[in-house]
């Protein structure tokens, strides 16, 4: 439907670094082949470090022909869902290259959603087999389900670093790993040749309804994706053999999957994956183990530039920063690059493109600071009219960023109607609006679904914390509408503060917003609070708020 590669010049091409390919269409290939020429290529090489524990590629393969082999043992073959409810493990890349080797397709389940989330993908996905930990608070949301009965194979794999010492018994009606690997400790790395066609991961992403729906991502659109993602940052360190970095983005996550996992796997990198993020002790692991690479959700960084005497540190190996999901404070960009002379960088992806969408060039200038980037070599972007997709968006005007390349989605898994909807003539409607200024970088206003209208106007919540991130004060803000009887709805801003910093008034935060944003995008109302929701993967949770919001609303 949209795999078809764009010919024309654009107007961000002449960013791209001397070396990547402007027109660059990726193989037609799948994943499970590039997996394949990945392990025996870089075979020596340590894929995986986890707490202490190396795991070179050729032992990678080892487990993963182990886990196929219990797979298919257990009536999972190709087309077959793999639900993985795993969290940064060494099981996890375990179980997901094992299931690409029988030709199952995978889903992923996260350790923290809620047994009616579980429940439901479960459900809605077909899943045959289910992967989890022993762990008791990592298992808790199965054990309703495992009561109720009429649950898929449950297999528990243990993991000493999250267990912390305990005993991790296994529950009733689920199977321990020790039971279901069996008699294949030495079994061939034998695997199903996949076609690019075949759905290789059935990836969950928030629905209009508010139920989660799955984007059908095939064996190719991975493929596309980590072609897409290699070619346009390969001119970089960070993308050469047994380059280091340190991964605290959740594996089951669409970003930490593909940019962290395959897009290292086919570089021959090394991923030294951590169960859950300490700023302190992310600091001695970039210093003792010379971490070349390190990135996150803009908290990671506020984190890293609170600890001790950072300023004497030594983060002098990192080539690269990445800071995504959410605004980026001024004072963390200036202090990042004070500290380490790197400009953090980021972009824009989705769930439905594999996460391939728009980078930072290693070139942007500073002024620039806000901007998701440009479109990665073989994807094309544009901003349509928000009312007409078939109406393109004058350069510097506001639209919808419609998307398409090799790395997009066909359809979303049982959703034909939603599936009609999110496209038009090949382009993925992303339900996101921005612009592209004259240089050809693209800038994200908000979603469109989170628009405030407020007196007949169209007020972006991230526009306003975008702007209140400037405040020097200022470590995380978030924006939503609330009811306002003059002008239906209008802004409320809610601040977590740096520390040591004094609270302000609503009017002096008015005030220092005067010269940044237009009088009917001023909040009207703030809230500062010692820290703020996130979602599970780190981003500002506007929901969270908003049901508070609708709670007073209503009482």
């Amino acid at each position: 439907m949209n795999a078809k590669a764009y010919s024309g010049p654009r107007a961000w091409h002449h960013l791209y670094a001397p070396g990547v390919d402007p027109y660059y269409v990726p193989p037609v290939t799948t994943w499970t082949e590039m997996m394949c020429t990945a392990f025996e290529a870089h075979r020596d090489r340590v894929f995986i470090e986890y707490y202490g524990e190396n795991i070179t590629f050729a032992e990678m393969r080892t487990r993963a022909a182990r886990a196929a082999a219990a797979l298919k043992a257990a009536g999972i073959g190709p087309g077959d869902r793999v639900a993985l409810n795993l969290p940064n493990c060494p099981w996890h890349p375990v179980f997901f290259f094992g299931a690409m080797a029988v030709g199952a397709t995978v889903t992923h389940l996260s350790p923290l959603d809620a047994p009616g989330e579980v429940a439901h993908k479960i459900s809605d996905s077909g899943a045959k087999l289910v992967v989890g930990l022993s762990t008791p608070e990592l298992l808790k949301s199965f054990l309703p389900l495992l009561e109720k009965g009429d649950f898929p194979t449950l297999v528990l794999c243990p993991d000493p670093v999250s267990a912390q010492g305990r005993d991790c018994p296994i529950p009733e009606g689920a199977t321990a790993l020790s039971d279901f690997w069996g008699d294949h400790e030495n079994a061939p790395f034998e695997v199903v040749k996949a076609q690019p066609q075949d759905v290789a991961l059935l990836q969950y992403t928030g629905g209009t309804t508010g139920v989660p729906k799955a984007a059908e991502l095939t064996q190719a659109h991975l493929a596309a994706a980590v072609h897409i993602f290699h070619e346009g940052l390969k001119t970089e360190p960070m993308s050469g053999p047994g380059m280091p970095s340190l991964v605290y983005s959740p594996l089951f996550h669409i970003m930490g999957l593909v940019v962290g996992l395959l897009k290292r796997c086919h570089e021959g990198g090394t991923m030294h994956i951590r169960l859950r993020y300490d700023a302190e002790a992310a600091v001695r692991e970039i210093e003792e183990k010379q971490i070349k690479g390190f990135g996150g959700v803009p908290t990671l960084w506020i984190a890293l530039l609170q600890v001790p005497d950072i300023e004497n540190r030594d983060l002098s190996s990192l080539v690269y920063g990445g800071s995504g999901g959410a605004p980026l404070p001024v004072e963390t960009y200036n202090r990042v690059k004070q500290l380490t002379g790197l400009k953090l960088r980021g972009g824009w992806g989705m769930t439905e493109t594999g996460a391939a969408g728009t980078f930072v060039p290693p070139n942007m200038p500073d002024e620039k600071l806000g901007t998701i980037g440009i479109p990665y070599p073989g994807i094309d972007v544009m901003i349509a009219d928000t009312d007409d997709a078939a109406r393109a968006m004058p350069t510097g005007e506001t639209g919808e960023i419609l998307i398409r390349g090799p790395n997009v989605l066909n359809t979303y898994w049982n959703k034909p109607i939603e599936t009609d909807e999110a496209f038009h003539e090949g382009w993925l409607k992303t339900g996101d609006i921005g612009y592209m200024d004259e240089d050809g970088f693209f800038y994200l206003v908000d979603r469109k679904k989170d628009m405030i209208l407020s007196g007949g106007f169209n007020v972006y919540p991230l526009m306003i914390e975008n702007a209140v991130h400037q405040h020097p004060d200022v470590s995380q803000a978030i924006a939503i509408g609330v009811p306002d009887e003059y002008r239906g709805e209008s802004a409320k801003v809610f601040v977590a503060l740096n520390r040591r910093a004094a609270p302000f008034t609503l009017e002096e935060l008015q005030a220092f917003l005067a010269d940044k944003l237009g009088r009917h995008e001023v909040p009207r109302h703030l809230e500062i609070r010692e820290s703020l929701p996130m979602t599970p993967v780190g981003k500002p949770d506007r929901k969270v708020l908003k049901a508070e919001e609708a709670a007073k609303a209503g009482a």
